[in-house]
This record gives C-alpha cells, structure tokens and sequence, in this order.
C-alpha cells in the first residue's frame, strides 16, 4: 500500500447533456426562460430583493419542470446523468429512487453573483447551461473540510487541483453539473454585459 493515499472523496460530475440536438433545445429553453420571466411579476419582485441585478425563479416558480414540457424534457435528460453520478457515489438507494423535486431559472446580468450556500434537505444538486456569454462566471466549489483546517498552513500557489481550498468549473452551455447538495458553492458577481442563463434543480431520495 503507498504510504500516502486519498480518502474521502469530494465528488463532482461535470458532463455535455446529449451527444446531439443540445442548440436546438437550448433555443427553446432560453425562449422560454425570458417569457417566464417576463410573465412572473413575483418572481421579479423577490428577485429584486434578493438577486440584485438578476432574475430567478426561485421564490416563485421553483418547480418548472411540472408546469414547462420543455423543462419536464430537460428533467427526463438530467434523470439519466444523476443516475450515472450515484454508482460513481457507490449509493445504496434500497429500493427508492432520486427524483427531482425543485427546478428554476437563473439570468444574471452584470453585478449579478449568488454567494456561499448548499441545498438543504436535497441529496443532489446541479445546474444546466442554456447561455453562457465569453466572459461569464463560472461555478466555484469550497472545500468542505476548510472550517476544520484550524492552524494549518496555506497551500502553495500552484497546488494540485484537488489540493486547493477553491475550485471553479467554466459555465458552459449545454453542460450539467452535479454535486452532493451539501458541498458549498457559489457563482462570483458577472463583469459583462450579456446574460448568462442557467437552470438549477434539487433532487430528493424517495
């Protein structure tokens, strides 16, 4: 055995969601993203509270994927990626299955940023890319021992990758992303001019 191995993995799961046809669906969603917003007075209030220079759907309209058959075709696609992300997790679901449960949308325009947080109660997580200007944020993972680190000592400059405190991958679209939904991410406040859009969504084990 080498003396030195990693344990306890953090897992991320970062895939292109169709091999073909990922720009026509994205037209449809992004054409729909932007009427649901403009249809969603409450969603542009709360918006306006709580995601400064941006929209979501979040406090809202936060399960699209019943009410939108494109969003509903989008789920049935994403469906088969967190069933690849939980063997790749080694989960025992014991009979039950992982369904998604909340689903929204996400334009953020310049100054637009989502800081540090997880999804409480859900077991797995993620966002899908509709747009995804040159320039636009990416999405920034913590390490979730970093609160247990105490006295020790900051790592160097050009750490390896899964030794840093911090790692983002690059929004783009047509790409899924997962991750447990106790891992604490964010998306840094957008310097450019153009919207990116993305759609989020949780989902439970039943």
């Amino acid at each position: 055995m080498p003396s030195v191995r990693a344990w306890f993995p953090t897992l991320i799961y970062a895939e292109p969601l169709q091999a073909r046809g990922r720009r026509t669906l994205n037209a449809e969603l992004l054409e729909e993203c932007y009427r649901i917003r403009a249809h969603d007075a409450a969603g542009r209030r709360w918006s306006a509270r709580n995601y400064p220079f941006g929209y979501t759907s979040y406090g809202s309209l936060d399960r699209l994927h019943r009410f939108s058959s494109t969003f509903d075709a989008l789920r049935a696609r994403i469906d088969a990626h967190v069933a690849r992300f939980a063997r790749a997790l080694d989960w025992d679901l014991r009979g039950g299955s992982l369904e998604m449960t909340d689903c929204w949308i996400n334009i953020m325009a310049r100054g637009c940023a989502h800081s540090f947080h997880v999804h409480p109660q859900s077991v797995i997580s993620g966002t899908y890319y509709v747009q995804t200007p040159k320039g636009c944020a990416g999405l920034r993972f913590e390490d979730p021992r970093l609160t247990r680190l105490m006295a020790a000592p900051p790592r160097r400059a050009r750490a390896r990758p899964e030794q840093r405190t911090h790692i983002v991958y690059p929004a783009r679209a047509g790409q899924v992303i997962l991750f447990e939904s106790w891992l604490r991410h964010e998306v840094p406040a957008s310097l450019i001019d153009a919207d990116r859009v993305s759609i989020s969504f949780n989902y439970h084990w039943r």
